[in-house]
């Protein structure tokens, strides 16, 4: 069957929320390769670094907590809005930032706002796509992951060497204030879930959201599968430097080969998960995932070809496993509950990768050499989640396919 064309106005929506994507997780993402240069700068140490990744999770979480319930009583448009103000507000703290007790507090405050337009993000996909062609649009989002490699990093280090850390958060700034005027005057109201008719009040509807068993099997798979991520990348750079030994000029190449090689990839395996299931290709980047973390967490000095060629590897099995369970995971909530389901989901994925950095920044330890001791250790319980993750995702895909075929019939 011939795929289905978008429409002009649906490629706009792709493509905003796609660099609006790009700006969140640039935000994040931004912090581990300047590990390195900010470590020494404000005299903190690997737990300390971990605690203001983990900062932001954990706030990010908590604010998706008390969102829940807010989340399907307004147009998901000035949602939107306000939150994306509000992280436009915090990462400009954190560009201002000169000590270590304020970056962390700025990024507790990005995190409030940043950690709840994703969940909104992906409400406003549901509403806008049917299940036949959401692995495409999740495909297309996940480029936000490899545009901020291939764009982001390379310029925030290039930004960071010539002007100080602080810079790629400004860089943020300017990209996210355009972002937010585009959304404000061409983005249409996305108010459909107002014309369903409830008397659910805020605090009952986010009690109704929690208490459904189905909605909690999935968020305990949300659970698990934030751990592989949030565990290994905040001492990634730090790893790659340091026990590695690769160059800090040689951070942007790595970064940019990698993303341009997942911007490729990233469509592909979104037409893939349609096609083929998307519990089929969540398994495959599963299993992939858990031989080349190991193999990667195993390594000692390595060449930067072989590096890349890893990466580029690891990131095709993060893909597919992101692609194809978003795209399954959208797939569970009712129209009217939406919203909620997707903040509580959000919540649970920032809250888990928040515990999961925090453990991480206390099962590594720096040697006197400057090599990250015990980063194997992370590989063996990252591929360890992902195994049980297999069977959890597997709940969900049958829980999909059974409503799918009610709604056929």
């Amino acid at each position: 069957m011939k795929p289905k064309k978008f429409s002009g106005y649906q490629v706009f929506v792709i493509a905003i929320l796609t660099i609006l994507q790009f700006s969140i997780i640039l935000d994040f993402m931004v912090l581990s390769p300047l590990g390195p240069m900010l470590r020494p700068a404000l005299h903190i140490s690997p737990a300390q670094f971990g605690m203001v990744v983990a900062a932001y999770a954990f706030s990010a979480g908590l604010s998706g907590l008390l969102a829940a319930g807010f989340a399907d009583k307004y147009d998901r448009k000035k949602l939107l809005l306000f939150f994306y103000t509000g992280f436009i507000i915090g990462t400009l703290f954190c560009g201002l930032a000169p000590t270590y007790p304020l970056l962390l507090a700025a990024r507790i405050f990005t995190g409030i706002f940043g950690g709840v337009i994703g969940s909104v993000t992906f409400a406003i996909v549901t509403d806008l796509f049917p299940i036949e062609v959401r692995g495409r649009v999740m495909g297309f989002l996940q480029m936000a992951f490899a545009s901020s490699q291939v764009l982001g990093l390379p310029v925030g280090l290039y930004f960071a060497e010539k002007w100080g850390w602080h810079s790629p958060f400004i860089m943020i700034v300017m990209v996210s204030v355009l972002v937010a005027v585009a959304i404000l005057f061409f983005l249409k109201p996305i108010d459909a879930h107002l014309k369903i008719k409830t008397d659910r009040n805020a605090f009952t509807h986010l009690f109704k959201t929690i208490s459904n068993s189905t909605y909690l099997k999935t968020f305990a798979a949300t659970t698990l599968l934030a751990t592989g991520g949030f565990m290994m990348m905040p001492f990634g750079a730090d790893f790659g430097v340091n026990n590695l030994k690769l160059t800090l000029k040689q951070l942007p190449t790595l970064y940019m080969i990698t993303g341009i090689a997942s911007m490729i990839l990233g469509p592909l395996i979104g037409r893939l998960s349609d096609a083929w299931g998307k519990y089929r290709a969540f398994v495959v980047g599963s299993m992939l995932m858990i031989f080349i973390v190991i193999i990667y967490c195993n390594l000692g000095p390595t060449p930067l070809w072989m590096v890349v060629g890893i990466n580029i590897v690891m990131f095709a099995g993060i893909s597919a496993r992101m692609i194809s369970s978003q795209a399954l995971i959208s797939a569970v909530p009712e129209q009217m509950d939406r919203g909620a389901f997707m903040s509580l989901n959000s919540s649970t994925q920032q809250i888990s990768g928040g515990i999961a950095s925090y453990i991480a920044g206390m099962i590594v330890v720096q040697a006197p050499s400057g090599e990250l001791l015990h980063y194997d250790t992370l590989g063996y319980v990252v591929a360890g989640s992902i195994i049980i993750t297999i069977a959890m995702i597997w709940f969900v895909n049958q829980y999909v396919a059974a409503k799918l075929h009610k709604a056929h019939l």
